[in-house]
């Protein structure tokens, strides 16, 4: 195997150091398996960024399709990067979770708040 094809398919992530190959996919590694983080190269102007795209949320696409929500640490652009089948499964769970074990609301409120929104609240 040529020094090339090395390069070309080792992935080394900035944010936690994490090493590895894209082995087994086809495309090479859009973001680390391991943190569920990349690099922002550039913003929708096309200027150069730099900024860890951090994993803020999961959006489900459809039933196959799971995309990964990043936000730039430094620049604050978000943008999504599909799932693959060698992502952190407990990291993904993790993300996932979030706003339901930290609502951004007092959840002792979330009664008083649906009914604000036009909601019930009997369940």
């Amino acid at each position: 195997m040529g020094k090339e094809k090395l390069k070309k398919d080792m992935f080394w992530c900035l944010n936690c150091g994490w090493t590895g190959g894209s082995e087994g996919t086809e495309e090479p590694l859009e973001h680390c398996p391991n943190c569920l983080a990349s690099v922002h190269d550039r913003d929708r102007e096309g200027i150069e960024c730099g900024g860890i795209l951090e994993p803020v949320g999961v959006w489900v696409k459809s039933e196959k399709e799971w995309e990964i929500v990043q936000r730039c640490r430094f620049c604050g652009e978000m943008r999504t990067t599909p799932m693959t089948e060698q992502d952190n499964k407990i990291k993904v769970l993790s993300i996932a979770s979030k706003p339901v074990s930290s609502p951004p609301f007092p959840i002792e409120r979330a009664g008083e708040l649906t009914r604000l929104m036009g909601g019930s609240t009997n369940v």
